[in-house]
């Protein structure tokens, strides 16, 4: 069915635009453009006449598709409010409030599950009698859903698949009387290989509840004790006998060295170490070269499988998701998976955010001690309001005391450098990172990423990166990188005459992940549809490597694909432009591709979104639901 989607031509339709091209709207060859009832019309029909092409046991699961994707009722009844609780004094709507947004766990994907005592063989079942799953094969697997296909990847790449009966791929390596098959030369090539680093441990995840990780640096400590006010380094306390008193002194007789502050002193037995009082200098730290690379860190859709994909086309620093030092403290699961680290990426770092130096220092130093990173960065220019509103992310830029106190703090207990991301400002008209970037380098940052926009501006507008220019200038030796806005290299090219030292990259990623091979390469890649969806199904493979091949992870990789397919379906083919490059600001008229599956993966219809998955990851469950976080372009 896909070859057939990727071979048939599409032919020119009557009621073609013949217009000036619209403000905003994309320049496309007249031929290509077309109207919205004509494209889904065109769409629709192609679908089901692929699908009558199939057996009898596809009919049914096209009578499905047939049935028109309905939007969540929350998304149309916020709609209804919109006049009355979603507009502003001045008439405007809110942006980025989307908090109707459904969520439903994967697990509820699955009525019964099979018990993990079970998949993992020879294990006992701790609850006994009273345990709810599946503790016999033949009867999950009676219930299990049809598997999507007969080659399963974990088997494939690893020897086994650790989800055994439960795998969505079962057949690849089980027989038919139910026993388990591994292949056992790839496991012994597969031996002493870590693919994935910066996992949390049983063991210090239940430290971290019970509060009993031992934090024994000297920094984290005295931010322990009441932050600033009993720093001995404050610069409130840098004259006075209490300075005097609290800084490292030496015996008047031979012997250990004491060191004392404001309420006890502390005599270390033995030699002096480094280990013990002497810190790394900056200059002994690990070194990053940052200059001219391509730097890719997202929090929407940067999840592990993303970042592997953009590694392929050539990104050069990768960064986890946002990852807030609270949650991290916690020892919450969720949170420490944006912490992990593919051995594909060579240069990674981690993201967090937060607001007070104690727990940002304490997080730091458990990042320092528990993970393997190159680079620590802070996030301080987040906008979403769960955030700014408790005085982190964007809330830093204007709390520069708690900043000073947190970089400071962390680049303490690093033995990593320490980055920052800041955006012009709060405010619209109101820049302010020029007069934050001279007191950074004077913080001790090792990197400065600056977004060319202000919290309020969100990501409407273009980037002002004359400003960015500016800001560059003035964090000299510093690194500097700038973003917003790049789509091709002619963009990149353009961005990197400001004097930035690097470029950072996000939308663009999502939208056309080969960016980064365009601008190393110096060329648009005219990239065919198959070549795209091959792209998306490497996405699948590693969607199912981290997340898991069974209907859970199957339906957590398919909507994190449907979340980044709300921004790749932006993209318009070079060959269908009448002018290149396109702009990341000007949106795409309807125009129909050079192929049917060209003209699918241009469609801004959640539903047709969900056909594309279908085709990779097999057909939605029943109860599946699914409205993107850009909730806008998901119409119906």
């Amino acid at each position: 069915k896909i070859r057939k989607m990727m071979e048939k031509p599409v032919e020119a339709t009557a009621d073609i635009k013949t217009e000036a091209a619209i403000k905003g709207e994309a320049a496309i060859k007249q031929q290509f453009l077309t109207t919205k009832e004509k494209f889904h019309e065109f769409v629709d029909l192609e679908w089901q006449s692929l699908n009558r092409g199939n057996s009898n046991k596809d009919e049914k699961s096209v009578d499905s598709d047939e049935t028109n994707f309905v939007e969540p009722d929350a998304k149309k009844a916020k709609l209804d409010r919109e006049d009355q609780t979603e507009r502003k004094s001045d008439g405007k709507r809110l942006r980025g409030q989307n908090k109707s947004r459904p969520h439903i766990k994967p697990t509820t994907y699955e009525e019964k599950r099979l018990c993990l005592s079970v998949i993992q063989e020879n294990k006992v079942c701790t609850f006994g009698d009273k345990c709810h799953f599946y503790h016999s094969v033949s009867d999950y697997m009676s219930t299990k859903p049809a598997d999507i296909g007969e080659r399963c990847y974990l088997y494939d790449t690893f020897g086994r698949c650790a989800y055994g009966f439960s795998c969505r791929f079962a057949k690849a390596h089980t027989t038919p009387d139910f026993k388990t098959v591994e292949n056992a030369d790839v496991i012994k090539a597969c031996e002493g290989r870590t693919s994935v680093k910066n996992s949390l441990s049983k063991d210090l995840q239940n430290r971290l509840r019970k509060h009993s990780v031992d934090f024994k640096n000297r920094s984290t400590q005295r931010f322990s004790r009441g932050g600033a006010a009993c720093d001995p380094w404050s610069r409130n306390t840098r004259s006075g006998p209490e300075y005097s008193s609290a800084l490292l002194r030496r015996s008047p007789t031979p012997g250990p060295w004491t060191a004392t502050d404001n309420s006890t002193s502390v005599k270390t037995v033995g030699p002096l170490t480094d280990v013990d009082v002497i810190r790394l200098r900056p200059c002994e730290k690990k070194q990053v070269n940052f200059n001219d690379k391509l730097y890719l860190p997202l929090t929407t859709c940067g999840n592990l499988p993303f970042r592997r994909v953009c590694k392929r086309f050539g990104a050069d620093i990768t960064c986890g998701e946002m990852a807030m030092c609270t949650n991290l403290l916690q020892g919450q699961q969720s949170e420490w998976a944006l912490l992990k680290r593919h051995e594909s990426e060579d240069v990674f770092g981690v993201q967090i955010e937060g607001c007070f130096p104690d727990t940002m220092t304490r997080c730091a130093e458990l990042i320092n001690n528990n993970t393997e990173v190159d680079f620590v960065d802070i996030n301080s220019g987040c906008p979403i309001d769960l955030v700014f509103k408790k005085g982190g992310g964007c809330g830093l830029m204007t709390r520069t005391r708690k900043f000073e106190e947190i970089v400071k703090g962390m680049n303490y207990v690093l033995d990593v450098p320490l980055t920052v991301k800041i955006r012009t400002g709060v405010q619209e008209k109101t820049n302010i990172a020029h007069k934050l970037i001279p007191e950074m380098k004077k913080w001790g940052v090792s990197m400065i990423t600056l977004h060319g926009r202000s919290r309020e501006q969100r990501y409407t507008k273009l980037a002002d990166w004359d400003y960015i220019s500016t800001c560059s200038k003035l964090a000299s030796p510093v690194p500097l990188f700038g973003n917003g806005d790049i789509l091709s290299y002619e963009d990149a090219m353009m961005a990197k005459e400001t004097g930035v030292s690097g470029i950072m990259i996000a939308r663009g990623a999502l939208i056309k992940p080969w960016i980064f091979t365009e601008i190393k390469e110096k060329r648009h890649w005219d990239i065919s549809s198959g070549e795209r969806l091959d792209i998306l199904r490497d996405f699948t493979n590693f969607g199912l490597e981290h997340w898991g091949s069974d209907t859970r992870g199957v339906e957590k990789t398919r909507s994190f694909m449907l979340e980044w397919l709300s921004f790749m379906c932006r993209y318009i083919p070079v060959g269908l432009l009448e002018r290149v490059p396109q702009k990341i600001n000007e949106r795409p008229p309807y125009y129909l591709g050079r192929d049917y599956l060209e003209s699918l993966m241009a469609s801004q219809n959640v539903g047709d979104w969900v056909r594309i998955s279908e085709m990779l990851l097999g057909p939605v469950p029943k109860n599946f639901n699914f409205l993107p976080k850009h909730k806008a372009n998901a119409y119906k």
